[in-house]
């Protein structure tokens, strides 16, 4: 059977993969969490709900008659340099996607406001899983990867991720040395299967496409995870090594470093110090559990000029901030926002552990569920807990090997179609839609496995491990892979 015939097996058989799973809930008294339980909180359309002291803390604000934004943001731009220190600042949007926008219009795409002809930039960026984020920003370079951002998620072309290319801006798409790229899926696209990134290789190649353009270069970019199924493996002192490098090729070539940490956490996480990125930007709705917005912190220079563009920098009649209008003062997040993701700011810098606890506590009772994994595969996952992520990596794609046939790797287009085995069994259980995806399964505790106070709550987790466990073995049955 030749590969696609394979996964249409497999597309076929879902009717009987969602009965068989929706049988186990029930036996197993799984489907009393049905509706209350997710594996991963990482979408703006499925976000945790609000913790109580978030909650508390917009409610507090809103019963202040004059209370300005302006000041909100502030209390916001002295935390953040309590934590990293004067030489950082911070702007916030009014979702991650915003930030982005924001950042690769005011730091990477040519000027628009001279006389003549606009010249031409490149943002340079690997060949990865969700790169087309960040990379749907500028055209395509080879021209091989116009498709690259094409029929994600949902709509496509000028309507679609593709239509967001700025005036002038490429990207360039470097191919990285150890990743395997191949073809999976019922939607069938390419998956980047990152795992055995050389770091050392995908340097030398990111170097020599920055020499062959070097008239154009005016970023590097790069997709913020600390995982091994993003390629950030190897690790260094403090982070991953190839987030390192990356900002020390963008310091060579004098240019903005761009990091997308859309679904990671500011603070327990990666320190934009020690990877020496000019801009770090996450969605704070998503491993963070504030109001739905996009948090960009980074270095003092380039945040200068981004607060202008969002009408943060001081007002002209004089002042250090304001809380006026810049051009993408169409992006602005709003004081409640502000407010909640500033109180959920405060708690990680005051009390740490109700983000790292409930990491921990997840990663034992996954440990133990996985005993139940097909046995046949259980040596060759990677399972990498990451307070930068909130959550936790599960990744299974080295069950492909020696030319055999492993758990089926599904791709982005999939998740969203529906035609991914897995996810279907894990709804069928009760459980929210999973993020699966490129051969990892991401884990956070956002969607009913912790209480209001961010306490992890083990019954919970327990059973949502156990379905997702599952789910991966009715799956590899019907795929005669167990």
């Amino acid at each position: 059977m030749y590969l696609h015939q394979w996964y249409q097996s497999l597309y076929d058989a879902i009717p009987d993969i969602e009965r068989e799973a929706a049988d186990f809930a029930q036996a197993e008294g799984l489907d009393r969490f049905a509706g209350a339980v997710g594996t991963y909180q990482g979408s703006s359309g499925c976000p945790a709900r609000l913790p109580d002291y978030v909650m508390d803390a917009i409610a507090e604000a809103n019963r202040v008659d004059v209370l300005p934004a302006v000041q909100i943001a502030d209390e916001m731009r002295v935390l953040v340099k309590d934590v990293y220190g004067d030489e950082y600042d911070v702007c916030v949007t009014n979702t991650a996607e915003a930030s982005l926008r924001v950042a690769f219009e005011t730091l990477v795409a040519p000027p628009s406001m001279r006389k003549g002809d606009q010249y031409r930039a490149r943002s340079l960026q690997i060949y990865g899983e969700d790169a087309e984020w960040g990379g749907g920003y500028g055209r395509a370079f080879p021209p091989k990867y116009r498709h690259f951002a094409m029929d994600r998620t949902v709509a496509g072309g000028e309507l679609g991720i593709d239509g967001k290319s700025l005036t002038n801006l490429d990207t360039l798409f470097v191919r990285a040395p150890g990743v395997k790229y191949e073809i999976h899926g019922v939607r069938q696209n390419t998956v980047a299967l990152m795992t055995g990134l050389d770091v050392d290789g995908t340097m030398a190649a990111m170097e020599r496409t920055a020499s062959r353009h070097s008239a154009y270069v005016s970023a590097v970019h790069a997709v913020g995870y600390d995982t091994p199924g993003w390629g950030f493996g190897q690790t260094g002192e403090g982070a991953p090594e190839l987030m390192k490098r990356l900002g020390g090729l963008a310091r060579d070539w004098d240019v903005p470093y761009i990091v997308d940490c859309a679904t990671c956490l500011p603070v327990v996480g990666i320190d934009p110090r020690a990877i020496d990125a000019d801009i770090m930007i996450y969605s704070m709705d998503k491993a963070g559990r504030s109001p739905i917005g996009g948090l960009m912190i980074g270095k003092a220079e380039p945040m200068n000029v981004i607060r202008k563009s969002m009408g943060w920098i001081g007002p002209r009649s004089g002042g250090t901030s304001s809380y006026g209008k810049g051009v993408f003062s169409m992006h602005d997040p709003g004081r409640d926002s502000l407010v909640g993701m500033l109180a959920f700011l405060r708690m990680m810098v005051n009390e740490p552990t109700r983000v790292t606890d409930p990491v921990d506590g997840m990663h034992r009772i996954l440990m133990e569920e996985l005993d139940g994994f097909p046995a046949h595969f259980r040596d060759d996952l990677i399972v990498t807990p990451s307070y930068h992520m909130g959550g936790i990596e599960l990744n299974y794609a080295n069950t492909w090997k020696g030319g055999d046939k492993g758990l089926p790797l599904y791709n982005l287009e999939d998740l969203v179609a529906g035609t991914n085995a897995i996810d279907a069994a894990c709804m069928a259980m009760g459980q929210a839609g999973t993020t699966i995806y490129g051969g990892n399964v991401l884990i956070g505790p956002g969607l009913g496995m912790i209480d209001g106070d961010g306490r992890l709550r083990e019954d919970a987790t327990r059973a949502t491990f156990r379905g997702l466990v599952k789910a991966f073995e009715i799956v590899a049955r019907h795929a005669g892979v167990a």
